[in-house]
C-alpha cells in the first residue's frame, strides 16, 4: 500500500521510554496501514503499548524511531506548530476520561476545536448544534459536564472530535468509564460513523467493542501479535451491539 492510499501509515515505529537497563520500548517496530473508512480496534493487556501507539499515530507523541504518515503527509518530522494545526483540523480524539472543559457547556465544548481551527463563532455554533443533535444531546446543549451522565459526556466528546470533520477519529478506551447501557449508546454512534465512511482507530481492552470492528490488531510488549479482519464486515456491527444488551 502506498502512502496516498492510507489515511494513517506507520513504518518501523518505535517509542522508547528511559535509558539503559531501566529503559523499555513501549512500541517496538510497528508497521501499520489504516485505509479510509476502516474501523480498526487495537487490543491487548494493560501496558502493552496500545495507547502509546494511538498517541504516536495522532501526533500526540513523537516516535523515537520510524515514520508516521497522516493523510499522505509525514507528521513525525513536523514542527510543533504544524503538528498542532494538523491535529486540530484533521484528527479527532476521544479519551476514556472525556477531557471536557468543566466550565463550558456541552455546546461550548463542541465549538472549541472549531474556533481554534479558525472558524467563525456562527459556523462553530452551527456545527455544534448539528453534532449534538446527531449524538442525541440537542436538549443538553446548555448543560455543564457535571450535569451530564458519563455516557452523555462521552457523546459530547465524540461530537467535539467530529466538529472539524476529521479524516480519522482516534479513541483511547472510549467506553472504559461507561456502564453497558452507555457503552451501547457510544457503539451505536461509532456504527453510524463507520457506515458514513469515517475512519476510526479505537484502543480498547473490551472484547465487546473489538467485536464490532472491521479489523482487530492485538498487541503485546509493544508489538503486534495478531491482525484479524473480521468476517461479515458491516453486518458484524449489529451482532456485537445486540450482545451488549444480553
Amino acid at each position: 500500500m502506498n502512502v496516498s492510499s492510507a489515511v494513517i501509515r506507520a513504518r518501523g515505529l518505535v517509542k522508547r521510554h528511559g535509558q539503559g537497563q531501566g529503559g523499555f520500548r513501549a512500541v517496538d517496530g510497528v508497521d501499520l496501514d489504516v485505509p479510509e473508512g476502516q474501523m480498526l480496534a487495537v487490543t491487548g493487556p494493560s501496558g502493552c503499548g496500545k495507547s502509546t501507539l494511538l498517541h504516536l499515530l495522532g501526533g500526540l507523541e513523537r516516535p523515537t524511531d520510524g515514520e508516521v504518515w497522516f493523510a499522505g503527509r509525514r507528521i513525525d518530522t513536523l514542527n510543533e506548530r504544524a503538528l498542532a494545526r494538523l491535529r486540530c483540523r484533521s484528527a479527532g480524539f476521544v479519551f476514556q476520561a472525556f477531557h471536557l472543559v468543566e466550565e463550558l457547556s456541552a455546546a461550548e465544548n463542541v465549538e472549541l476545536p472549531a474556533l481554534l481551527a479558525g472558524r467563525s463563532r456562527r459556523e462553530a455554533r452551527r456545527r455544534a448544534g448539528r453534532l449534538l443533535e446527531r449524538v442525541g444531546l440537542a436538549d443538553r446543549a446548555g448543560h455543564l459536564p457535571a450535569q451530564l451522565s458519563g455516557g452523555q459526556r462521552q457523546r459530547v466528546a465524540i461530537a467535539r472530535a467530529l466538529v472539524n470533520e476529521p479524516l480519522a477519529v482516534l479513541a483511547d478506551e472510549p467506553t472504559g468509564n461507561l456502564d453497558s447501557a452507555a457503552t451501547l449508546e457510544v457503539l451505536r454512534i461509532f456504527q453510524e460513523l463507520r457506515a458514513a465512511g469515517q475512519t476510526l482507530v479505537i484502543v480498547t481492552h473490551d472484547e465487546r467493542v473489538a467485536a464490532v470492528a472491521d479489523r482487530v490488531v492485538s498487541m503485546r510488549d509493544g508489538m503486534f501479535v495478531d491482525d484479524t479482519r473480521l468476517a461479515g464486515t458491516g453486518t458484524g456491527w449489529l451482532g456485537g451491539l445486540v450482545g451488549l444488551e444480553d
